[in-house]
């Protein structure tokens, strides 16, 4: 048999859960160094296509559409949680911007070399496409779809929430110095960064508990990219 075939049958052949977890952490490990080291322009094609290929991982062990967190019945439902979300957190920043003591935590020294057609392309295609769809397919789609089947929704959310933690490791880096206002709480670059792991680590919990309840990805989607835009647009607009 030629080699083209064995790998058709290969591929036709479901894989089990944990290999189907080995592969797509091994995915995600290259892909944020690749990011961290090379990131440009085409970051959302990129991500659009590793997101593509970690669905492609699902269905090689056997998972649904529904696994993901995206059956097409559960779209209504997630797109009205979505949009709850969305108005809370643009309620928090609004109120966040206008008083003097939380003011400060939106300065960004990232901001100031950004203008307004760029602020745009970063919330409109950078974070939905290079961010979000990449995190949550990875995060609260794939990987907790499989290792929800293989033990349940402790682990499901405590392994896909410490990866995610981990996966800001390399962003978190030069934080502390974009951030003026974190300086004083947190110091030096090591310990940012633990704050960082921390942090995000606990807003994975969050974002998968988003998604069990509401039965839907849509729903952490629309919260994750209401933090990470309307972000931009306040750090921008108090600049």
């Amino acid at each position: 048999m030629r080699p083209s075939g064995m790998l058709v049958r290969c591929l036709r052949r479901p894989i089990g859960v944990w290999p189907a977890v080995c592969v797509t952490v091994a995915v995600l490990a290259v892909t944020n160094v690749a990011n961290h080291r090379w990131a440009s322009p085409i970051e959302p094609v990129t991500a659009v296509a590793v997101s593509a290929l970690l669905f492609g991982v699902l269905w090689w062990a056997g998972g649904t559409w529904a696994e993901a967190g995206l059956d097409p019945a559960s779209w209504a439902r997630g797109a009205r949680w979505a949009g709850v979300l969305v108005g809370i957190v643009a309620v928090v920043y609004l109120a966040g911007a206008l008083l003097p003591m939380t003011r400060d935590l939106f300065e960004d020294e990232r901001y100031d070399r950004l203008t307004g057609a760029q602020v745009a392309w970063r919330v409109l295609v950078t974070v939905p496409f290079g961010t979000v769809l990449l995190e949550e397919v990875a995060f609260r789609g794939v990987l907790y779809g499989l290792l929800l089947r293989a033990r349940g929704v402790v682990w499901a959310t405590a392994v896909s929430s410490t990866l995610f933690g981990l996966w800001h490791v390399l962003p978190s880096l030069h934080l502390t110095a974009a951030k003026p206002a974190l300086t004083p709480v947190f110091g030096d670059a090591p310990l940012g960064v633990v704050a960082a792991v921390l942090f995000t680590a606990a807003a994975g919990v969050l974002f998968c508990e988003l998604r069990r309840r509401s039965g839907s990805l849509l729903a952490p989607m629309g919260l994750h990219w209401a933090v990470n835009a309307l972000g931009y647009v306040a750090g921008f607009l108090l600049r």
